[in-house]
């Protein structure tokens, strides 16, 4: 089954991110956009995986929570991946005081230790907005997210973690929580 550990995002902060996104539809730019419901923060993409291993990987995650206390992150700034001139992502930037770093941290060592893959890139936490069909309509859309750089769009507490289904339908993907994490108070 396709899966993801991530943090979901709280209601209020889904529908000032849902404004933010109907505002930069308005470009007309050819972008498949994420459903505001689906936009969540990913800590780990751990790609298909046998139902034999959900209860290790919920021993690693129960362990790891138990490890880090509830922290705040900071929904910050527009941009997108991987460059100006020829971008394919749409993303919202995420800030933290380097606790959602340790936590990333703490679930790559912990599941290396059950065979998972460690990731090559260094973690750049974002909440994915949009992909680029083509770039019809880009440069108004560029200009908007120019505009938007440096803008503050919430803060919230991250509470848990949850481990995710992920079903791929020709409509989009289909979420549902597997496990949830709650992290130490």
């Amino acid at each position: 089954m396709r899966s993801f550990i991530a943090i979901e995002l709280p209601d209020e902060v889904k529908a000032s991110l849902a404004g933010i996104q109907q505002g930069l539809k308005k470009s007309g730019a050819d972008i498949r956009w994420v459903k505001t419901d689906n936009i969540h923060l990913t800590l780990k993409f751990l790609g298909d995986i046998e139902e034999e291993s959900v209860p290790d990987i919920i021993d690693v995650l129960k362990g790891t929570c138990k490890n880090h206390k509830v922290f705040s992150i900071e929904i910050s700034g527009i941009g997108t991946f991987p460059a100006k001139k020829s971008p394919r992502v749409i993303w919202a930037g995420i800030h933290d005081n380097g606790e959602l770093i340790k936590l990333h941290a703490e679930i790559e060592k912990g599941l290396a230790s059950l065979g998972f893959d460690t990731e090559k890139r260094a973690f750049a936490p974002h909440l994915t907005f949009g992909r680029f069909r083509s770039s019809h309509g880009r440069d108004p859309l560029m200009e908007k997210i120019d505009m938007m750089r440096h803008e503050s769009f919430g803060l919230f507490d991250v509470i848990s973690i949850y481990l995710i289904k992920s079903d791929l339908k020709p409509s989009g993907a289909v979420y549902s929580r597997l496990a949830e994490f709650p992290l130490d108070t």
